[in-house]
C-alpha cells in the first residue's frame, strides 16, 4: 500500500511540472521574464604586447596612457572599421582618436621614435654586442652597462652621463637643461625637484633609453604647449608607442591658396625667430629639416611636429662638454644611428644656422608661383639671398624681416585661420 502511494504522489507531481511547462510556452511574457537574454558581446580589440612594444620593457619609453589603450578609450582609426584590425606594426606612425569621456573624441598622433626595423636591428646590436647572443633580456643586458650602473649611482643628471648620447638636444647640454629634463619628466609622478631621487631604477633606464633612441618626447614634456612653446601636446606612452596632439605635415600644404602659404611661411619665421630668442634664453637649432619637421594644427596654428633634430644651446650657462667629450660612445650612442656619424660641433652653430636650411628646403617649396609679379620676384630674391646663407647672421635676419613685411600683406583674416580669427579683425597686429 505504502509503495503504491509513493507511485501515486511521484505521477502527481509529474503531472504538475508537464502543467507547468505547458502554461509558460503558452504565455509569452511569463516565458520571456523566466528565460534571461542572450547575454551581449562587446567586440573586443586585441593588443599584442608586441605591437605596442610593452615586451621590451623598461627599455622602452614609458607606460603611462597604457589603460587608454586597453580601456579602449585610444583607438586606431581602422578600429572604426568593422573588422577591428590594429594596423600594420612596421608604420612609423598612425592617426587616431582620443576620449576622455567616451563621448566626446579628439584626434591624435600615434608614433614610434624610430621604424620597427630600427628598433629590431638596435634590439639585436645590445645582445650581440652585451652578451654575445642573438636574442636575451634587453633590460638586463643594459642594466649590466658602465653608462647605467653611473646612472643608479647618480643623484642628478650630470652632463657627463649624458655625453655621447647622440641626440642632438644633448649634443651642448648644460646642468640647467638636465635639471629640467629631471623635473618635469612626465612619465613619473611629478616631484619637483632636481635631483633622481623620485626616480626608480625602471624610470632611469627608461629616461636614458628615450634619451638614446629619440628625444623628442622628452622636449614636447619640458617645454609644453600651455606655456608658449611651438610644439604639440605630450598626451603619453605606452611601450615604445608616444601619443601627442594631431596634426597634419607641412608638405600636405605646398599645393595652398596663396593667401594660406603667406599666413603659413610668416608663422615659420616666427617660430623660427622664438627659437633663437626667448625667456629662458635657450638657443634651439635643428640639425636637419624636411617637409614632417613642422605641422598644422585644425585651427591653422603652425608648430614644430618633430623635434628630434632640434639641439639646444644654453646662452645662460654657455656650453659644459668639449668636443673631445662629446666623441665619448657606448651602446646607448649607437641604437639608432651608426656608431661612426660625426657630431656637429657645438662651436660652429650660428644665428642663422636654422633660417637658412628653411629657406633652402621649405619656404621656396610652400611660396613658389603663388603670387603675381613683382611680387613674387621679391619673394624669390630673398629667399635666394637667405638660402645662400653667404652673410653674416644681421644681414640675413635683415633679410628675413624685409620677407615678412612682404607676406603680411598677403595674408586673408576668416575662419580659416581659426588661430587668430576674429582677433585679426580688431588688431593691427594683423
Amino acid at each position: 500500500m505504502g509503495r503504491w502511494i509513493c507511485c501515486l504522489r511521484s505521477r502527481v507531481a509529474d503531472s504538475l511540472m508537464l502543467l507547468l511547462v505547458l502554461a509558460l510556452s503558452c504565455n509569452p511574457s511569463t516565458a520571456a521574464t523566466a528565460s534571461p537574454s542572450a547575454p551581449h558581446i562587446k567586440p573586443s580589440y586585441s593588443f599584442g604586447r608586441t605591437f605596442l612594444g610593452l615586451d621590451k620593457c623598461n627599455a622602452c619609453i614609458g607606460t603611462s596612457i597604457c589603460k587608454k589603450f586597453f580601456k579602449e578609450e585610444i583607438r586606431f582609426d581602422t578600429w572604426l572599421s568593422s573588422h577591428l584590425k590594429l594596423p600594420p606594426s612596421y608604420l612609423l606612425s598612425y592617426s587616431g582618436n582620443y576620449t576622455d569621456d567616451a563621448k566626446s573624441w579628439r584626434l591624435v598622433d600615434i608614433t614610434r621614435l624610430t621604424s620597427k626595423y630600427r628598433h629590431d636591428r638596435a634590439d639585436k646590436r645590445i645582445c650581440t654586442s652585451l652578451l654575445k647572443t642573438k636574442t636575451c633580456s634587453l633590460e638586463r643586458a643594459l642594466r649590466r652597462t658602465h653608462r647605467f650602473q653611473k646612472w643608479l649611482r647618480a643623484k642628478r643628471l650630470t652632463p657627463d652621463l649624458v655625453q655621447g648620447l647622440s641626440s642632438p638636444m644633448l649634443r651642448c647640454p648644460s646642468q640647467r637643461l638636465l635639471d629640467r629634463i629631471v623635473r618635469r619628466y612626465a612619465e613619473v609622478p611629478d616631484a619637483g625637484s632636481i635631483y633622481m631621487d623620485h626616480l626608480t631604477d625602471r624610470d632611469k633606464l627608461r629616461l636614458l633609453y628615450t634619451l638614446s633612441v629619440n628625444s623628442h618626447p622628452i622636449l614636447l614634456q619640458i617645454f609644453p604647449d600651455v606655456e608658449g612653446w611651438p610644439f604639440p601636446r605630450y598626451l603619453g606612452s605606452c611601450g615604445r608607442l608616444v601619443v601627442s596632439a594631431s596634426t597634419r605635415p607641412l608638405r600636405d600644404f605646398y599645393g595652398a591658396a596663396p593667401e594660406v602659404a603667406a599666413d603659413l611661411a610668416l608663422q615659420l619665421l616666427t617660430v623660427l625667430r622664438s627659437m633663437g630668442t626667448n625667456d629662458l634664453n635657450y638657443f634651439f637649432y635643428f640639425t636637419h629639416v624636411d617637409a614632417g619637421t613642422f605641422g598644422v594644427f585644425s585651427n591653422g596654428h603652425l608648430f614644430i611636429r618633430d623635434a628630434s633634430t632640434l639641439g639646444i644651446i644654453d646662452k645662460e650657462e654657455g656650453i659644459q662638454l668639449t668636443d673631445g667629450q662629446q666623441e665619448y660612445k657606448d651602446i646607448f650612442s649607437c641604437l639608432t644611428v651608426d656608431c661612426q656619424s660625426a657630431f656637429l660641433s657645438c662651436n660652429s652653430i650660428r644665428e642663422k644656422h636654422s633660417l637658412v636650411m628653411v629657406c633652402q628646403e621649405l619656404l621656396p617649396k610652400l611660396l613658389k608661383g603663388k603670387f603675381l609679379q613683382p611680387v613674387q620676384e621679391k619673394i624669390d630674391s630673398f629667399l635666394q639671398h637667405c638660402a645662400d646663407g653667404l652673410d653674416d647672421d644681421q644681414d640675413i635676419n635683415e633679410a628675413v624681416a624685409k620677407l615678412a613685411e612682404l607676406l603680411k600683406p598677403l595674408r586673408s583674416c576668416d575662419s580659416r585661420f581659426a588661430y587668430r580669427y576674429p582677433d585679426c579683425k580688431y588688431s593691427d597686429k594683423y
